[in-house]
């Protein structure tokens, strides 16, 4: 009798073991879209949980337009500050909306506010036994007429990588890595990575579309595959239940 309680007890266990949940905070690059089943538009932190095993749980708070100002005044930090447990991890990554300087609800200066909220990010999240995770903002497709990748984004990945560095957070340097990848597409076929379409091409367009920030679900399954590919390559022991988790 024993013998079979403690099995009971161990499937028990097994059923009800605690999931771990991955909180992804950010903008229009990262949040999940409207209709997705016609919408081509994705972000990449929509397709994100495919990557993972159930024990692993998505939850994809980006929102489109949002910068680390207008993510805190919303109290859509604090919504998810109040459910956050030990074990928990939080992927960061802002800046495109942070540089809208013609915005007073958005706009922060790079080397004041937009760094003390990143590091009210971390430290909250570490408060609550989370690991927080800092990614540098995504890459324009933004070439010049020579076929160059112009930066579009200032010094606010610097500012990220300080503060990475500074309070050692497991950083992925997602401009350096989707720089690399615009440019190994080059000037035109990268424009499958975003939304390029003349009118009627595309049923969800009745105009032509060509935005080279915004992803295609091309572009956002290729960023979340380099994310997991960076999650596995961190040496950080922090990282290790995450690690386990990718499929």
């Amino acid at each position: 009798m024993k013998k079979y309680i403690l099995i009971l007890l161990l499937i028990s266990t097994a059923c009800f073991a605690q999931k771990t949940t991955v909180y992804c905070i950010g903008d229009s690059t990262m949040a999940n879209k409207k209709d997705p089943d016609r919408n081509p538009e994705h972000g990449w932190a929509q397709v994100l949980q495919a990557f993972f095993k159930d024990d692993i749980i998505i939850v994809n708070k980006a929102v489109n337009g949002r910068s680390t100002k207008s993510f805190i005044n919303e109290k859509r930090w604090d919504s998810i500050y109040k459910k956050l447990k030990k074990g928990d991890y939080v992927f960061i990554e802002f800046g495109h909306n942070d540089e809208k300087i013609e915005d007073s609800t958005r706009y922060t200066n790079p080397h004041t506010a937009y760094r003390y909220n990143l590091i009210r990010f971390v430290k909250e999240s570490r408060a609550k036994g989370a690991i927080p995770i800092l990614l540098t903002s995504i890459a324009r497709r933004n070439f010049n007429e020579k076929g160059v990748l112009v930066p579009t984004h200032g010094d606010y990945p610097l500012e990220t990588r300080l503060v990475a560095q500074e309070y050692k957070v497991p950083f992925i340097d997602l401009e350096y890595y989707t720089e690399i990848l615009e440019q190994s597409y080059g000037p035109e076929k990268s424009k499958q990575l975003h939304l390029h379409f003349k009118a009627g091409e595309n049923p969800y367009y009745d105009k032509d579309k060509a935005d080279d920030t915004h992803l295609s679900i091309l572009g956002a399954k290729t960023i979340a595959q380099i994310v997991v590919n960076h999650i596995k390559a961190l040496d950080d022991k922090s990282l290790e239940n995450l690690k386990k988790g990718i499929q």
